[in-house]
């Protein structure tokens, strides 16, 4: 443990607030997000001054497990933690939070990194229509926005006072399937579904060329096991056509769920998928669903619907979380046995080739039987006030310069 680490409360942290604060995500009743991640953690214990993790099997990526977002240390009683206490040791104190509306923050004058933290106080807010990001910073009421509508981005660049900071990374854009549910649960018409769609017109017409083509896998050209040798399925609606008639089908009638809090262009993205998929004769319905309650009403409810993930900083993070059968975000419900047995395999492989090896071909099988269509990457845009600095290089695994602006960014 570091010395001198304090609560936002007052008090050192201990070995023990960190076995309790990474146990609360491990119970068997547990629902957190992070509960994959953990899974192959046998045992936590505190020793002295040394917190010791026991693990089923070897895991080459377990100091980024640790640090995931969903896992903060807080003060704990007893062994136990109060997830809504906010009683952590980051550099901000939560003074207010209202979930999905507002989080009020005050620095933490006692923050162990001398070098960060340079704002006396942040408010974030959660603005989820475009139009409102774009005029709440052009009229000076916020500093910084994130996810700016990439159709309205030349009116930032034109704005005084503006500056526009993109970062390529491992954000992509999905339309997940339900693979449980007729007629998806077919890979025949995944197939036909995933040359149906147009990948290069959604990068120019909804990324503007932010961003990049996908190949239905998650794995960026960021990450280190990106498997760039694999054949990149393309609009093809003979092909399309092709897997149809394999599933006993000359047409298909499909709803697709979309909405602008799944991503920017959602919508829009759904329109000239439907337009293309025509010509396989996919006939494909885009439903516009309410931004308010997207996540909660639509996302792992309808059967197919529009959805955005942030990258992660490793392959085994992203399979695992999304992927991985019965994990809690795996919006397809896919289950491939051999998936799972490299998935983990490859977690406690230290040879780097052999890891390479297993990686790619997990991409690949995740790419043509997997219920997830990546049609796209997209880059973080976002927009800043000129009183704003930062780094030269911004972190792309997140936004807002990896979830850190926060802390590494100042007024000038």
């Amino acid at each position: 443990m570091r010395s001198g680490v304090e609560f936002h409360s007052g008090g050192t942290v201990t070995p023990e607030d960190v076995v309790a604060s990474i146990n609360y995500h491990r119970g068997a009743d547990s629902s957190s997000a992070a509960k994959p991640f953990l899974a192959p953690v046998t045992d936590i214990a505190s020793d002295g001054d040394t917190v010791v993790f026991t693990l089923d099997a070897g895991n080459a990526d377990f100091p980024y497990v640790v640090s995931d977002y969903h896992m903060p240390i807080l003060k704990s009683s007893d062994g136990k933690i109060d997830p809504t206490s906010g009683d952590g040791c980051g550099p901000y104190k939560v003074t207010n939070f209202k979930p999905g509306y507002i989080a009020e923050l005050t620095r933490n004058p006692n923050y162990w990194k001398s070098d960060r933290a340079h704002f006396d106080a942040v408010v974030l807010m959660a603005i989820v229509d475009p139009a409102a990001r774009q005029a709440a910073l052009m009229t000076g009421n916020v500093d910084v926005v994130d996810q700016v509508d990439l159709k309205t981005v030349h009116l930032f660049q034109r704005a005084p006072g503006v500056q526009i900071v993109s970062a390529t990374g491992g954000q992509h854009y999905t339309f997940a399937m339900d693979t449980r549910a007729a007629p998806f649960n077919d890979n025949n018409v995944r197939m036909a579904l995933k040359y149906a769609i147009d990948r290069q017109e959604l990068v120019d017409k909804i990324l503007f060329g932010y961003g990049s083509v996908g190949n239905d896998h998650p794995i960026s050209p960021a990450n280190r096991f990106y498997a760039a040798d694999l054949e990149q399925t393309s609009y093809d609606p003979d092909k399309a056509k092709y897997y149809l008639k394999q599933a006993g089908l000359s047409s298909l009638d499909l709803q697709l769920s979309a909405s602008d809090a799944a991503f920017g262009g959602a919508v829009d993205a759904a329109v000239l998928y439907s337009s293309k998929a025509e010509a396989a004769g996919i006939n494909i319905q885009p439903v516009r669903e309410p931004n308010d309650g997207y996540w909660s009403d639509v996302w792992m409810k309808k059967p197919f619907c529009a959805v955005y993930w942030t990258g992660r900083p490793t392959e085994d993070a992203t399979f695992t979380l999304a992927y991985a059968a019965r994990a809690p975000w795996n919006d397809t419900y896919w289950d491939n046995e051999r998936f799972n047995r490299l998935l983990s395999e490859a977690r406690s492989e230290l040879d780097e080739a052999k890891r390479a090896d297993m990686y790619r071909e997990m991409q690949n099988i995740v790419r043509t039987d997997g219920g997830t269509i990546i049609p796209m990457f997209a880059s973080y845009v976002m927009a800043l006030s000129d009183k704003v600095s930062h780094p030269e290089k911004v972190a792309a695994n997140w936004p807002l310069d990896g979830l850190r602006a926060t802390e590494r960014w100042w007024f000038s």
